[in-house]
């Protein structure tokens, strides 16, 4: 199983609809892919102080901005599968079909992840991925500047992953990549056993 995290960068872009229809036609059940917040978690972010919530209700409401955003992947490619459970994700791989997660369930469960904005989309799919088993976590952002294995510190440092990725990431055993936008035929390639062209760790 491979998880696969699409930024919320690319909504909007041809290179969705690009990653989408691969996705769809390689996964054969075998890749879950993770939603970015994207500007539907910008809105909560921004909003908050405004509204006076706390990090309580706007970490809920970021999850729910990326099944916004998995909602849009099915409206773009309705083959998609939906899940928001472990059951449901191998249910749906049964089926032989790409599944989105829907994080809002498994992550609210969870008393290890803190209502923290330093718990981005990338942390959470380092998290399923150790979860589930994954064989390799892939990380889709809008520009690729890693062509190289780089210490996650770093990447971090850089803003190119959040703050609390390291945490998340530790004890995953398999690769991790982190893939610019424009890669996905490479990915497809990739996919029936060619390089995938960077790599994180």
């Amino acid at each position: 199983m491979w998880v696969v995290k699409l930024g919320g960068s690319l909504l909007g872009t041809p290179e969705l609809n690009e990653w989408l229809s691969i996705l769809a036609e390689h996964s054969d059940g075998r890749i879950v892919i993770v939603p970015g917040g994207g500007a539907f978690a910008d809105a909560v972010r921004d909003h908050q102080a405004a509204g006076g919530y706390d990090n309580v209700a706007a970490h809920h409401m970021a999850l729910l901005a990326m099944e916004q955003y998995g909602l849009v992947f099915k409206s773009l490619q309705p083959t998609l599968a939906m899940a928001a459970s472990e059951l449901e994700i191998a249910e749906r791989s049964w089926q032989h079909r790409a599944i989105v997660w829907l994080p809002s369930q498994m992550v609210l469960a969870e008393e290890g992840i803190p209502p923290s904005w330093d718990v981005t989309s990338d942390s959470l799919a380092a998290w399923l991925a150790r979860k589930i088993g994954a064989d390799r976590l892939v990380l889709v952002k809008h520009e690729c500047v890693v062509e190289q294995p780089v210490p996650v510190h770093r990447l971090m440092d850089a803003g190119v992953l959040d703050a609390a990725f390291e945490k998340f990431a530790s004890g995953l055993s398999c690769p991790i990549h982190i893939v610019g936008k424009s890669r996905y035929a490479e990915f497809a390639a990739a996919w029936v056993g060619g390089p995938i062209p960077e790599r994180a760790i």
